[in-house]
């Protein structure tokens, strides 16, 4: 496992120690105001750990805010089901969001992939790789209306416990969505290549070498030409062709990237 995901799921079980910590001590206690009490020590135990080990203090504070939010609705309502309601509109909102961010070319699955590999938005300039992205993303959308189809209910019922379990979990069953996702997303990608997608680095021409088998081709193109007695000039064109209808069918404008 590379160290930029492992360091990303350790961050994870970081965030969700708010969470563990209320539905174990309200399972135990039954007692609201010591719940609270040990989210947000939590919360505040895990924002020291992060500037102190000098972690993005951003996250850190997002992170400590949501808690409080969580804790201030939970003390204002008295109920411990409404300490999951920010979370349960989070989920919601991102349940929403998804198809409108697949059909606007943005795929979720493409954006978090981007995040963990360090390549940014560079996978949307291959429409080949943005439509195996959309495909993978609906597997992560179902995933999303699944965990709601068990949230809302728990929510409405006023199961506190059963609702924190959940949402312990919840970052499992989304690791697990991406996973699956991301096996649709190769499946539709194939055996396809797109070095459009690599930014070039500095110094070095944009221009992408050809794939090995439009290489083989080509060179058989190439040779068969020669030997008919055509100039070699004439014989490579075939090659020329190939690799311009690579480029064409992997890139799009610059301004529908935008």
């Amino acid at each position: 496992m590379p160290a930029a995901v492992r360091s990303r799921v350790r961050g994870t079980v970081l965030d969700l120690a708010p969470v563990f910590g209320f539905t174990l001590t309200f399972a135990v206690t039954h007692r609201l105001a010591v719940a609270l009490t040990l989210a947000l020590t939590a919360g505040v135990g895990v924002f020291v750990r992060r500037v102190v080990r000098r972690e993005s203090v951003r996250r850190a504070l997002g992170v400590l805010g949501f808690v409080c939010v969580q804790g201030a609705l939970a003390a204002r309502t008295g109920d411990a089901t409404d300490f999951f309601l920010p979370q349960l509109l989070l989920h919601c909102a991102m349940a929403v969001a998804s198809p409108v961010l697949i059909l606007l070319g943005w795929p979720p699955l493409g954006v978090l992939a981007g995040v963990f590999t360090g390549e940014g938005t560079a996978w949307r300039r291959c429409a080949v790789r943005r439509r195996a992205f959309a495909r993978g993303s609906l597997v992560l959308f179902a995933g999303k209306v699944l965990m709601l189809s068990v949230q809302i209910p728990l929510y409405l019922s006023g199961q506190a416990v059963a609702l924190g379990s959940v949402d312990v979990f919840g970052p499992l069953v989304v690791g697990l969505g991406a996973l699956l996702g991301w096996r649709v997303h190769r499946r539709a990608l194939g055996t396809h290549r797109c070095p459009a997608a690599r930014p070039a680095r500095a110094g070095t021409h944009a221009d992408p070498a050809p794939r090995p088998r439009e290489t083989t081709v080509a060179a058989t193109a190439v040779t068969e030409g020669t030997a008919a007695g055509a100039t070699p000039a004439a014989a490579s064109a075939p090659q020329a062709t190939a690799t311009q209808a690579t480029t064409a069918d992997c890139t799009v404008m610059e301004r529908t990237v935008r």
